[in-house]
């Protein structure tokens, strides 16, 4: 029986370790930072804060130590936010076993250094070099991933070891696992959907119909395409289940946090007000546009539905202006 464990108990997280458990192959451990969760899923299997009404499977225990957690792990799947990924990963160097897996599972970029999660890991474990790293992404719901929803996403490494292992112990008849090898474009798929994500969500809050959105999700695929080939990604990748897959996930379901942020802006509200209101669930989109307009930049990318997004969401800008402008944009040819 393998030892797998998940560092995070958001709804992600946990929905991730409801796969894994009710394989009954796998000995996982869940790493929870708060109380009330631990209290919920050790008295009463459910995570009733993050993923409520989902049964967690008897073989996943919870814990608040990160080195309990870490014992005799072959997998490690990280799923906190991305903001706390270089701290947690600090924090967890000293126990973590030569040649473990190492799977983010988190959609986001880190502010400040523009690193994508994978390379934040590798950052923080420097000479560690017999750890292996791949990423996780795709269209994938949590809530959905838990009560068995068909589900297909990818893993992507470019330790073919790993990837493989991953397909093998994370596949089930209803979550499906491929593989790829371009780790850039998977991560960096799986992060800036979030930021059109809010903007598709901003449509809906100013009540405009299926045209705006389906024009937003072809152009922002047509961002997040520039900006992964200028780092160094594939474009088939974008075509792809953590690419065009996550993107239309996000930007039309209704479970969407990020979609609902902006649906929030769309109808008047402030961030604050509508973060404050999120009762400690994260919408990583918002912390990924400052990252992505930055990333843009640094590349020399044009990204200017990410720009409009910054622009509402740190600037006070009126999500009306903001979709103004976009659609005055100076004339261009759609392939330029």
């Amino acid at each position: 029986m393998s030892r797998i464990a998940i560092i995070g108990a958001g709804a992600w997280g946990t929905g991730l370790a409801i796969v894994l458990g009710r394989k009954g192959t796998h000995q996982v451990r869940l790493w929870a930072r708060e109380k009330e969760v631990r209290d919920s899923i050790t008295t009463r299997h459910t995570n009733e804060l993050f993923l409520p009404g989902e049964l967690i499977p008897p073989s996943v225990s919870v814990t608040c130590d990160l080195q309990e957690a870490l014992q005799d792990a072959a997998i490690l799947v990280s799923v906190m936010p991305s903001q706390h990924c270089r701290g947690l990963f600090e924090q967890m160097r000293p126990n973590l076993a030569p040649g473990i897996h190492i799977v983010s599972a988190t959609k986001g970029i880190e502010e400040g250094t523009l690193l994508r999660m994978t390379e934040v890991i590798a950052q923080v474990l420097g000479e560690q070099k017999t750890a292996h790293i791949g990423a996780l992404s795709g269209p994938s719901f949590a809530k959905e991933v838990a009560r068995g929803d068909p589900t297909a996403i990818t893993v992507a490494s470019g330790d073919s070891d790993l990837a493989d292992t991953v397909q093998r112990e994370f596949s089930d008849p209803r979550f499906r696992i491929y593989t790829n090898d371009d780790v850039t474009g998977v991560e960096l798929g799986g992060a800036l959907k979030n930021v059109i994500a809010i903007a598709a969500g901003v449509c809906d809050g100013l009540s405009l119909g299926h045209n705006s959105v389906a024009a937003l999700i072809t152009r922002g695929l047509a961002e997040i395409t520039r900006l992964v080939i200028a780092c160094g990604g594939r474009q088939e990748t974008t075509a792809g289940l953590a690419g065009l897959g996550d993107l239309v996930l996000t930007c039309t379901g209704g479970l969407s946090r990020n979609r609902s942020v902006g649906v929030e802006l769309g109808r008047g509200r402030k961030l604050p007000e509508i973060i404050a209101g999120m009762h400690g669930m994260v919408a990583e989109g918002v912390f990924t546009t400052n990252a992505a307009v930055g990333l843009a930049r640094a590349r020399g990318v044009e990204m200017p539905i990410a720009e409009q997004m910054y622009a509402v969401l740190h600037e006070g800008k009126p999500p009306q202006e903001a979709i103004h402008e976009l659609m005055t944009r100076s004339a261009k040819s759609e392939l330029e």
